[in-house]
C-alpha cells in the first residue's frame, strides 16, 4: 500500500536492561530510527504508554495506519500474556488492517505477498498454538506445585510461615500486658522484640 510505513517496537522490563540489541536488529531489518519506538515497561499487561501510542486509545489516534507493518524482535517483547497478545494481534491485523512481523519466528509474519492469504492464516494458527502451549505450561506448573505440597504434607513437612520462637519470659510479660499492668510498648521493650513480632506472637498464643 502506498505510503505504508514499517514501525519497530522494542521493549525491556526495567531501566537496568538494555534495548540496544533489539534496536540494532530492527535497524538492520530496514526500519528507520525515528520509526523504532522503545519502552521500558513490564510485559505483564499492555497498559504501556508507547505501545498504546501505536494502537491508539480513546483519546488518541493510532500511529499505525492501514497497510503499515509492526515489527518486533521476539514475541515476548510484545508481552507475556498470550491471551492478551492474541487479542491485540487480532485488533492490529483486523481492525487497524496492519501486518505484524516477529523477526525470530518467521512463521509469525502476516504480510500477504502476492495475495497469498495462507501466510496470514498460518501466523494466526501459530499464535493460537503458542497460546495453548503457554496455558498448558501454566497449568502444569500449578499441578506440580500442588503435588509438591501434597508430598511434603505426607512426609510431615510443615508448610507456611515458620513460627517465631518466643523470647524468654514472654508468657509472663504478655500476662502483665493483658492485665493492663504494663503498656504494649513496655512489653516489647522488656522482651526486646518489634511491634510486628509482639502482636504476631500474641496472636499465635490465642
Amino acid at each position: 500500500m502506498e505510503n505504508a510505513k514499517m514501525w519497530g517496537y522494542a521493549r525491556v522490563s526495567s531501566t537496568s536492561q538494555n534495548l540496544d540489541r533489539q534496536v540494532t536488529a530492527l535497524s538492520d531489518y530496514g526500519i528507520e530510527e525515528r520509526q523504532i519506538l522503545q519502552e521500558q515497561q513490564s510485559g505483564k499487561d499492555f497498559n504501556r504508554p508507547v505501545f498504546m501510542s501505536l494502537v491508539g486509545t480513546d483519546r488518541t489516534a493510532p500511529l499505525l495506519r492501514a497497510g503499515d507493518c509492526l515489527v518486533v524482535v521476539s514475541l515476548d517483547r510484545l508481552g507475556r500474556n498470550y491471551e492478551e497478545i492474541r487479542r491485540w494481534w487480532q485488533y492490529i491485523t483486523t481492525e487497524l488492517q496492519c501486518d505484524i512481523v516477529i523477526l525470530d519466528m518467521p512463521l509469525l509474519d502476516t504480510r500477504c505477498a502476492d495475495g497469498n492469504l495462507d501466510k496470514r492464516f498460518v501466523a494466526d494458527l501459530v499464535l493460537q498454538i503458542l497460546s495453548y502451549v503457554s496455558e498448558k505450561e501454566r497449568l502444569s506448573i500449578r499441578e506440580r506445585q500442588r503435588q509438591g505440597i501434597d508430598a511434603a504434607k505426607t512426609r510431615g513437612v510443615k508448610l507456611g510461615r515458620k513460627r517465631i520462637p518466643k523470647p524468654e519470659g514472654f508468657s509472663e510479660v504478655c500476662a502483665l500486658w493483658r492485665e493492663q499492668q504494663i503498656t504494649a510498648v513496655e512489653a516489647m521493650r522488656r522482651l526486646g522484640i518489634t511491634k510486628h513480632t509482639f502482636y504476631r506472637l500474641v496472636k499465635e498464643e490465642q
